[in-house]
Parts: C-alpha cells; structure tokens; sequence
C-alpha cells in the first residue's frame, strides 16, 4: 500500500510541479495559484510516508512516480490552457 502511495504521491507532486513550471512561463496566473495547493497537498503526502522504513518496492515506486508525473504535465497542460488559461492570462502578455 505505501509504494502505491508513494508513487501516486510524487507522481502528483511532479505533475503539479510541471504544471506549475508552465503556467508561471505562460503567465497563467489562475491556474499557477491552484497547481499551488496540488504542490503543497502531494508535497505533504510524500513527507508524511517516506520517512518511515522502506524496503525497494517503495523506493522504485517514489523514483517512478516523478519521470510519469512530468510527461502527464506536459500532456494535460495545452488541455487547462484551453478550459481555464485563457481567462487568467492579462491582455497584452503574451503567454
């Protein structure tokens, strides 16, 4: 159960980092302020488990979960751009 944590959680984590990463370039500033608590709350989960002991399952598991998190990111992103980027880019910016 914890490996399957550990990689939910940093795959959240990278996710969200990646998301967070484009919208700040594409000056997205709605959607940087919600990836905000995505970071925080898988940031939060990872902490609280990988302390603990850990045997390789796990660790393979917290390694995984970043290089999937990452290319999620980047496909899903031009998907929120599209539902709720627009609204949160300022005139004039280009994004």
């Amino acid at each position: 159960m914890n490996a399957l944590l550990l990689f939910a959680s940093t795959f959240a984590l990278v996710l969200f980092l990646g998301l967070q990463s484009l919208n700040v370039n594409g000056v997205h500033r709605l959607l940087s302020f919600v990836t905000s608590f995505g970071i925080g709350a898988a940031n939060l989960t990872v902490l609280k488990i990988m302390p603990g002991p850990t045997n390789g399952l796990e660790v393979a598991a917290y390694l995984l979960g970043g290089p999937f998190g990452i290319l999620a990111s980047i496909a899903i992103h031009p998907c929120l751009v599209r539902l709720l980027g627009k609204a949160s880019t300022p005139k004039g910016v280009m994004p």
